[in-house]
């Protein structure tokens, strides 16, 4: 059976978490840490991470269930894209580390929330923007077989993604199914585009090409951003890909006018 490969992202709440205090800040130490700021709408600190204004640099905190780690070279890859594409001057830091699996098949986000905000310890500080990225076992509840869907990863905060790993090596490496790590980078940069502001999410359009049938996703079919550049049909297409998809220039030109590169 093929199945539509849909990229989605969420606006979500911010979920009440039990912390060091009521207000979501940790006060152990001489510089405070509002958690609370990396717990907002997805898009909505695309400046912040684009330009050096606030911060001089970033750091990923990259967590994988074990025996779910991403490709060094698709983390490599998202370096790059990171570089490429936003000012941080002081650099860009990626730390990694396993942790057990929390036992389940199928993860709402809430579930995934939840499990961030039991293991993320790296939060914004007063030059430093934190980014949380999970690849996660199990499968997205948002997943159907009567609409012949399944998520591969999604953004869901403004400094947080999902990537459901082992989705994702359901569909690579295998006859007609592209290369594990082209597919891991594909997924990891689109749903950080989300996180950037694109399309239309945070970061302002300088020209109109949000797709109308699919919005805050571009309507350039080659571009990154493309609603369909994870569909079934493609996949087959990437199999003989050597690179992933790039941003296109209206993409480009939305994120220089929003501070970046």
């Amino acid at each position: 059976m093929k199945f539509k490969i849909l990229i989605s992202f969420l606006f979500l709440l911010i979920i009440s978490a039990c912390s060091k205090d009521e207000s979501g800040e940790d006060n152990d130490t001489d510089n405070t840490v509002s958690k609370v700021l990396n717990r907002q709408t997805t898009g909505s600190s695309a400046r912040d991470l684009l330009s050096d204004n606030t911060f001089t640099s970033m750091i990923i905190e990259v967590v994988y269930v074990e025996g779910f780690e991403p490709t060094e070279s698709a983390l490599n890859n998202f370096t790059t894209f990171l570089e490429n594409r936003t000012y941080k001057p002081n650099g860009i830091t990626v730390e990694k580390r396993a942790i057990p699996s929390p036992g389940k098949t199928t993860y709402s986000l809430e579930d995934i929330a939840d499990i961030e905000i039991e293991h993320r310890t790296h939060y914004n500080t007063s030059n430093q923007i934190a980014v949380w990225a999970y690849f996660s076992d199990g499968k997205s509840d948002n997943d159907s077989e009567e609409n012949n869907t399944v998520v591969l990863g999604t953004a869901y905060w403004n400094t947080s993604f999902v990537i459901y790993q082992e989705t994702v090596e359901s569909f690579s490496n295998s006859p007609f199914e592209p290369d594990r790590t082209l597919l891991e980078t594909t997924v990891i940069n689109h749903e950080f585009g989300h996180i950037l502001g694109l399309t239309n999410l945070g970061t302002p359009l300088q020209s109109e090409h949000e797709d109308e049938e699919h919005p805050k996703h571009c309507d350039i079919e080659n571009c990154l951003m493309y609603w369909a550049s994870e569909s079934a049909a493609n996949l087959s297409d990437m199999a003989g890909m050597s690179t992933a998809p790039q941003l296109d220039e209206q993409c480009i030109a939305d994120l220089q006018a929003n501070g970046g590169k």
